[in-house]
């Protein structure tokens, strides 16, 4: 997760593709996205949208390991600029991994945490 980490700060999606699988879908909250291509337009969408976006992800914790497939919990931080104003955000994730020849991300959920 560390390496996804550094790989999403790197705003490029190749590096971000590597580490995820062909048949991966993830969940956002502004909708849903499966495949290559609809994942790499949503992460591009981001990164046009929040300029100089620095995403963090903290408190992780594997819920379950095996050789074959493993799921973690965690939050999630970022910061940037929209239309020229610092922003920040956080949430909570979820990723469910499968190991067919190296560890790659079939399954993401973020969701953001609401004000209270």
């Amino acid at each position: 997760m560390k390496e996804y980490e550094i790989a999403t700060n790197s705003h490029n999606f190749d590096n971000v593709k590597k580490l995820i699988a062909e048949q991966a879908i993830y969940w956002f909250s502004d909708g849903s996205f499966q495949g290559f291509d609809s994942i790499r337009k949503a992460f591009e969408n981001t990164w046009k949208k929040v300029m100089d976006e620095a995403y963090q992800i903290k408190n992780l914790r594997w819920i379950a390991i095996s050789e074959k497939a493993a799921a973690c919990i965690y939050e999630f931080y970022w910061t940037g600029m929209i239309d020229g104003e610092k922003k920040s955000g956080n949430g909570r994730g979820t990723n469910v991994l499968v190991n067919d020849h190296g560890w790659k991300i079939v399954h993401e959920h973020l969701s953001r945490i609401c004000p209270k």
